[in-house]
């Protein structure tokens, strides 16, 4: 789920996290988006894995946890990914607004790369960045600027965009030097 909640992108009501997989498993997911994907139930992580695996995309995994359980959730992600991609050569990418979640996260499965996602530059996290042994930064794509560039890609990490969904974001990262976006418009993006 995008949201803790799920009034936003489902028929649901109420925390996601606070119900069963069988209640959550008879929700429209596609409804919110548009009449086309009307009845799209919620997929499973297994369900994503399999198809990422098999067309062998890579993954980046966002830890959005239901509020109060933020460092169970990263283990539990970590270790279902951990047994998803098990002799995977490119294991998928585990990243978080939250550094509680990471926690868990290297706790449960240290092998897996993490990224620290930041949408503002608050106090404390270049030393959560790097405690938590990420190997990138995810900010706001306004956020990149010459010497932060500098600063992340110096202490050996990648610098990492969202959401960029116009050229000109994307062209103003690239002559940063930053090392990848994250896009809702993958059409605009996509090799010729």
């Amino acid at each position: 789920m995008h949201d803790a909640t799920l009034e936003r992108t489902t028929n649901g009501i109420g925390t996601g996290g606070d119900q069963p997989w069988a209640q959550l498993a008879r929700l429209d997911a596609g409804s919110w988006h548009s009449r086309a994907y009307a009845g799209e139930p919620l997929p499973t992580f297994e369900n994503i894995a399999r198809f990422c695996l098999a067309n062998r995309y890579f993954l980046n995994i966002e830890i959005k946890p239901t509020p109060g359980v933020e460092e169970e959730t990263g283990r539990v992600v970590a270790d279902h990914a951990a047994r998803l991609w098990s002799g995977q050569d490119v294991p998928p990418l585990l990243t978080s607004f939250r550094p509680e979640s990471l926690h868990g996260a290297m706790q449960a499965q240290p092998q897996l790369p993490r990224g620290l996602l930041v949408d503002s530059l608050w106090e404390g996290w270049w030393h959560y960045a790097q405690q938590l042994q990420c190997v990138a930064v995810v900010c706001n794509h306004a956020l990149w600027d010459r010497a932060l560039v500098a600063q992340v890609q110096g202490a050996g990490m990648r610098c990492l965009s969202y959401t960029v969904n116009d050229d000109w974001a994307a062209q103003r990262l690239i002559a940063l030097g930053t090392d990848g976006i994250i896009t809702d418009r993958v059409d605009l993006f996509s090799p010729a």
